[in-house]
């Protein structure tokens, strides 16, 4: 028998090619007579926009179009991947400015010529009418009377609320023994990727199919808001997904880009690149976390928490877009993290402001809740006179009490932990660093002057998020295995891993399959990847269309053996009789025979299977940091 792929050390199926030079990112694609586009981006925050005169950018040998709004006719406007609300429908971007700008590096036109160099040449000739307006860029001011408003038609820069009441928060709170507050900023972030942004489209009008190569974390949904935005048939636009060189929740998205350069193929006749800049990168890719909390806590007399009240403000941007306004929602939905909470309070305002709008960045809203949790706690045990880690024990939800409901939702669903030992994670990490050696050696360094901290937090995370995944599985007419699957690759590994469960189910190594992802050619659905959603969604996925296929393999070689299927065994590219290894017939032999197949079965080895995810998991730990700062540098 072979030993088992899953959970073993293994090479990764992805690191040959792009160890060896053999990857193909975004900028590596060519094909011939590309164009290359250059984005006209907005220097004001916030200003009318006037003319656009184009002239002397289409003079210049080898300019071949200036695309603006007004080109674009009444295409629409890019519509949210998660959590759409009928409310912030006004606020979505438009791939192109149009009659005012609202942040430093909104697309207001692009430029496509023979190269890049004439692109951004030609960027230079563009004469725009901009007439300055007053701008905001502070959350709290944006909501004050007479503040600048970036989009009339919601009167204000507030474009959502979301409010979560567990118990009597604010009665437990004035009831409390002891009660905390501060004030805490997160500031503003956003994911820098080794590789920026690119995508090439080509358009062919004698089959009407479009194809883009780029990195597309959710490929068949920028797909079908492509064809929506495009009013093209879906199933005539082909998205393949490149190398990435690096994602953190900013890449892959579909941002205005992703429209304006495949309609720019479609209309010019010809392939054309875009590669995002570094500078441009950082003013136009989405930034994310920026959060000011006003929050208090309450505890009893015995240092147990009786309520936790946060209001907070969240600037989203000038725009909606991407994410809507998830990330502050898990905020609220996980800010109590692993402490029993009896009675909670999260109200939080969703504003607009002149900078570049928001979307998710590695694990958002946890980081922003967990910071502001977890600092909280140590300024509490601070002024209580209790020790850390004694205050996070005492307040842990302990493993007797799951599943324990939290007191929120996001995403549509309840947070409700399903298992968790938080105060195990807590006593591990604190002898991985053997903590209480390392206060004594912090209290000496101390003594001497050396300014050494102990910084302990413990965090819940949500992953796995559905509601669903497909995969298919076959065994072509060689006897190869290959694996289809919807979700996409972003440097987690995934083709190993998928690769790994469908060997266990098949008896093959791992090294003898094929995984294809991210093509919505071969792959006709998909949710994505992202949320760390892979281990939970897509490789249970896989995982039974391979046992479906290994049923059929079954079925056709205890046909072809004259053997009752209970004995045959699946193993090394081959099916045969159990103690009898001579009675044998290869994976090639059984693809072939199983067109037509016996009677009743689907003809062909191959299955595909929809997992559906009923909830998400929420995976739990401990951080410990020791850390020394020089304070002469």
């Amino acid at each position: 028998m072979m030993p088992r792929a899953f959970g073993r050390s293994v090479r990764r199926k992805e690191d040959h090619r792009l160890l060896t030079g053999r990857g193909k990112y975004a900028a590596d694609f060519h094909l011939p007579g590309m164009l290359h586009a250059a984005v006209l981006r907005a220097p004001h925050p916030h200003a009318l926009l006037g003319a656009i005169r184009a002239k002397a950018a289409l003079v210049l040998r080898g300019v071949v179009a200036v695309v603006t709004a007004e080109d674009l006719g009444t295409i629409g406007r890019i519509p949210v991947r998660l959590g759409p609300r009928p409310g912030l429908v006004a606020c979505l971007q438009p791939p192109l400015a149009r009659e005012k700008v609202r942040y430093v590096g909104e697309p207001v036109a692009v430029v496509f010529a023979e190269t890049r160099y004439l692109a951004e040449d030609a960027l230079d000739l563009m004469e725009v009418d901009y007439d300055p307006l007053p701008a905001v860029t502070d959350a709290r001011r944006a909501v004050e009377p007479g503040s600048p408003v970036l989009h009339e038609s919601i009167n204000g820069n507030l474009v959502d609320r979301l409010d979560t009441h567990s118990g009597d928060a604010r009665g437990a709170l004035a009831a409390a023994a002891y009660r905390v507050s501060e004030r805490f900023a997160v500031q503003r972030h956003t994911g820098v990727p080794m590789e920026t942004r690119g995508l090439t489209a080509a358009f062919d009008p004698g089959t009407g199919v479009l194809r883009l190569w780029g990195v597309a974390k959710v490929p068949h949904f920028n797909r079908r808001v492509l064809a929506d935005l495009l009013g093209h048939p879906e199933h005539l636009i082909h998205f393949v997904e490149l190398e990435v060189g690096g994602g953190f929740g900013v890449r892959g998205e579909f941002y205005p880009e992703d429209l304006v350069v495949p309609w720019a193929a479609m209309r010019l006749g010809r392939p054309i690149q875009w590669i995002e800049d570094r500078r441009e990168h950082l003013m136009a890719t989405n930034h994310s976390r920026q959060q000011e909390h006003d929050i208090e806590i309450g505890f009893d007399r015995d240092g147990r928490i009786v309520a936790l009240v946060d209001r907070f403000i969240t600037d989203m941007g000038a725009y909606i877009r991407t994410h809507g306004v998830v990330v502050p929602e898990l905020t609220a939905a996980l800010l109590p993290g692993p402490y029993r909470i009896p009675n909670y309070s999260c109200e939080v305002r969703c504003v607009l402001t002149n900078k570049t709008p928001t979307g998710t960045y590695r694990g958002p809203g946890r980081f922003e809740g967990t910071f502001v949790r977890e600092r909280l706690l140590d300024i509490a045990a601070g002024r209580l006179g209790i020790d850390p880690i004694e205050l996070r024990r005492k307040n842990f939800v302990t493993p007797a009490e799951m599943p324990y409901e939290v007191g929120g939702a996001s995403l549509n669903q309840r947070t409700v932990y399903d298992c968790g030992d938080y105060r195990s994670a807590l006593d591990q990490a604190l002898d991985a660093v053997g903590y209480g050696a390392a206060r004594v050696e912090q209290a000496e360094a101390r003594r001497r002057g050396r300014h050494v901290g102990i910084g302990v937090a413990c965090l819940v995370e949500k992953a796995g998020l559905g509601p669903w995944e497909y995969a298919r599985v076959e065994v072509d007419a060689t006897g190869h295995v290959v694996v289809y699957s919807g979700v996409a690759a972003v440097g987690q590994g995934i083709e190993t891993t998928l690769a790994q469960v469908c060997a266990d189910e098949l008896g093959v190594s791992p090294e003898a399959i094929t995984v294809v992802h991210g093509d919505s050619a071969q792959v006709p659905f998909g949710v994505g990847g992202f949320a760390s959603r892979g281990a939970s969604v897509a490789l249970p996925a896989a995982m039974e269309a391979a046992r479906k296929v290994r049923a059929k393999i079954v079925r056709v070689a205890a046909g072809l053996l004259e053997a009752a299927a209970e004995d045959i065994v699946v193993e090394g590219g081959a099916a045969h009789v159990r103690g009898v290894p001579d009675r044998t017939v290869t994976f090639r032999d059984l693809a072939r025979a199983a067109v037509p197949g016996p009677p009743g079965m689907e003809p062909g080895l191959h299955a595909s299977h929809f997992f559906e995810a009923p909830k998400m998991t929420y995976p739990y730990g401990t951080h410990v940091a020791v850390v020394e700062v020089d304070a002469d540098t």
